[in-house]
């Protein structure tokens, strides 16, 4: 066996160099992201290279470069000691499944900006978030960062079924690797949370529509990276890193100036306007956590329930800790004036809105709805958790065994 191959002894560039480009590929994107949504709502009109694109271009330059050498690396070095775990491709590339993903991704993303750009100068400014263009952004970019997750994790997994003894040594390479991995994670829930947001502002948290959309995404999503994480609360520390990446660039942002350059100007603003605060669910996640470290322990080599009843069960534990976190905090968020400032960011308001609008800090009618039919569909949004958290938990066994 070559030396390398030994756990936790592969090649320098196969950990350092390509899995810490594509995680900073992700953070890049991200940030660019939110720079860019904030962009448009205090300045309006960009260009193919306003800053906030350069970021996210650096991004997908980086994440393709760094993953198409590392395939072209393992696919013309034949005695590579990584090529026997390579993942085959078209039957003459051979690769890190993580890899993979991350060319195909930035591929999409850099195609994606010349249709942008042609698109702004036909149509004019986006009026909401999934435009075509940004449709094959959007699709680019979770490509990237499930690449750099898979990347992570086929690294992670070696040390899965290896005793304490035997992985002496590496513990602090495993430690690493487990937050990277969260990292990869949180920065894919901000993606997935960035484009739900028109649905999930706090305009809406008293409309079960909220709930819904909540019900189908985040137990699917948040259940499968916890299981398929080795931190001790993995859901905890994801969401934690996605409240943190969500607000720190709107609290820093809006000290910098900001004038509109596309009319009509309804609320002259001088700086940036931040991004709204995003759904609580470090809570909810906390709370997950807790359960799993109750209901998933296994006995006598066994897990004390199956799947489908541990889905329910989280399900209506992560349903019913959200509401009751988030209608209040929401309720808090739009009408309290203690929120109305750069912490909460609920004074955020973009150039082209009216700044008197009636509903500016109150619930219009259209998203409020009786107290019959909130929970009618409430318990519709409880059995699609359901089925969301055992599609969660099914990704989540695959995570477990992801290798390559």
């Amino acid at each position: 066996m070559h030396p390398n191959e030994r756990l936790g002894r592969l090649p320098t560039n196969w950990t350092s160099n390509y899995i810490y480009a594509v995680v900073f590929s992700s953070f890049c994107v991200m940030m660019g992201l939110l720079w860019d949504i904030m962009w448009h709502m205090s300045i309006g009109r960009d260009g193919l290279f306003a800053p906030p694109h350069v970021v996210i271009y650096v991004g997908a330059v980086v994440s393709g470069l760094f993953s198409a050498y590392q395939i072209l690396k393992l696919t013309f070095t034949k005695n590579h000691p990584g090529r026997a775990q390579a993942v085959p491709f078209w039957g003459v590339f051979y690769g890190p499944l993580g890899a993979m993903f991350c060319v195909w991704g930035a591929l999409a993303m850099l195609t994606s900006a010349p249709f942008d750009d042609w698109w702004h100068n036909t149509y004019g400014l986006d009026v909401q978030i999934l435009t075509p263009p940004h449709t094959i952004l959007a699709i680019g970019i979770m490509t990237v960062q499930f690449g750099a997750m898979v990347g992570v994790l086929a690294l992670q997994n070696q040390y899965r079924n290896q005793t304490v003894s035997e992985i002496t040594g590496g513990n602090r390479r495993l430690l690493l690797l487990k937050w990277l991995f969260a990292i990869s994670a949180g920065l894919l829930l901000m993606m997935l949370y960035t484009l739900l947001s028109e649905s999930m502002g706090m305009r809406e948290s008293h409309h079960s529509s909220y709930y819904i959309t909540a019900a189908i995404i985040f137990p699917f999503y948040l259940l499968a990276v916890g299981r398929g994480s080795m931190l001790r609360w993995p859901i905890t520390a994801i969401t934690g890193i996605y409240m943190i990446g969500m607000l720190v660039p709107s609290w820093i942002l809006p000290y910098f100036p900001a004038t509109p350059r596309l009319g009509p100007v309804l609320n002259p603003i001088t700086h940036y306007q931040p991004f709204l605060f995003p759904v609580v669910l470090i809570i909810p996640a906390l709370a997950l956590d807790w359960l799993m470290h109750r209901v998933e322990l296994p006995a006598n080599g066994k897990r004390k329930l199956n799947d489908w009843v541990l889905a329910l069960l989280y399900a209506v534990v992560f349903m019913v800790v959200l509401l009751a976190v988030q209608w209040p905090f929401g309720d808090f968020l739009l009408t309290s004036p203690f929120a109305h400032n750069g912490f909460f960011l609920s004074n955020s308001w973009s150039y082209d809105s009216p700044p008197d609008w009636e509903y500016r800090y109150a619930f219009a009618p259209w998203n409020i709805e009786s107290a019959t039919d909130f929970w009618i569909s409430f318990g519709k949004a409880l059995l699609y958790a359901t089925l969301s958290a055992r599609v969660g938990l099914l990704w989540g066994n695959w995570m477990k065994r992801v290798a390559r």
